[in-house]
């Protein structure tokens, strides 16, 4: 089972994160926090690696679902989506599968939760093609 739901862009890597933000902002997330691994690890390691951002995404009303039927799923969350910039110049924008990162945790009701949050989040990946 793959953990995650992808597609790639002929665009530029800030157009991907806006239109990406955009999509995601329609599905009802917010985006909470933006990971640029890119400038961190020049920082901290001073290795030149690839344009690539994690957008830690949020849906405030499935986020209260699921900490109610599972008070430590906090750990789980934000639903991260990168945007990445591949070898041959094109942008790739990931999204992680909750169903499939739920699995570990035996929680009927919350399995219900993360196959909604999968189904908007298949429908912001599959709106950037």
């Amino acid at each position: 089972m793959n953990y995650y739901i992808s597609t790639k862009l002929n665009t530029s890597f800030n157009e991907a994160i806006a239109l990406a933000t955009e999509q995601l902002k329609k599905e009802g997330f917010g985006v909470l926090t933006e990971i640029d691994v890119h400038d961190t690890l020049k920082k901290k390691l001073d290795v030149d690696f690839r344009k690539y951002k994690i957008l830690g995404a949020c849906n405030p009303g499935f986020a209260h679902k699921a900490l109610q039927h599972e008070d430590k799923i906090g750990l789980m969350l934000p639903c991260n989506v990168i945007v990445q910039e591949l070898d041959n110049g094109q942008i790739e924008v990931a999204a992680v599968d909750p169903a499939a990162s739920m699995m570990a945790v035996e929680n009927q009701q919350l399995t219900k939760v993360a196959t909604e949050v999968k189904e908007m989040l298949k429908r912001v990946i599959h709106s950037l093609q």
